[in-house]
């Protein structure tokens, strides 16, 4: 390699390295796996899409299984951070919360799947969730409760509620209609577009750690 050429090199290999393309996993339910959608509309491609226009070379893996819990997160997680994965995106609890589940039960299994992001260094936004109040006082502040308890001791990005774009976790359901399917528990191609809206700036925070 000549001397002129080398100098080449050096001065654009910054710019090179920056450039290299984020390949984020989105592990969660039917929420990620866009239940109910064509697959083009569903959260990961619109995702993928959105991060795509605000100037970034992203690859987004859709993780999601309809159905699944935090039980069935943890036991997919292992394989779901191959080497190419920079960073995750967790949104489970949903239908834990169907289920019944101890809150201890679902903590632990996040636990696990923080644990195992962690061990392969790969930075992670932790998506909340909110229990209805049905389950009582005690089981509702144990299960919101986890969410930002294991973001803080796991150093992870979190954001409070999958639903921010449609106005958070105290928003009246009742008003989501425009968004949302028929069972008025997946959104719509329209309420996904907010919801990346809102979950947007996260995602673009989890890329600058993971760069």
């Amino acid at each position: 390699m000549s001397k002129a050429m080398g100098v080449i090199v050096l001065v654009f290999w910054p710019a090179l390295a920056w450039s290299q393309g984020v390949t984020i996993a989105a592990l969660g339910d039917s929420l990620t796996q866009g239940y109910g959608l064509p697959a083009e509309q569903g959260f990961v491609p619109q995702l993928e899409r959105w991060l795509q226009d605000q100037g970034h070379d992203v690859d987004v893996i859709n993780a999601g299984v309809s159905g699944d819990t935090t039980a069935g997160g943890l036991s997919r997680v292992d394989w779901t951070l191959t080497p190419d994965v920079d960073a995750l995106i967790v949104t489970l609890g949903g239908n834990d919360l169907l289920r019944g589940i101890a809150p201890e039960v679902s903590r632990a299994n996040l636990d696990g799947i923080l644990s195992a992001a962690n061990a392969a260094d790969v930075d992670v936004l932790l998506v909340g969730m909110q229990a209805p109040g049905n389950y009582g006082p005690e089981y509702k502040a144990a299960f919101d409760g986890m969410y930002p308890d294991l973001a803080s001791a796991y150093d992870t990005l979190f954001v409070e509620s999958f639903f921010e774009g449609l106005g958070g976790a105290g928003v009246d359901p009742a008003s989501l209609g425009a968004f949302m399917q028929a069972d008025g528990i997946h959104p719509n191609a329209a309420g996904v577009a907010r919801i990346v809206e809102g979950l947007g700036p996260a995602v673009l925070d989890l890329i600058n750690r993971a760069q």
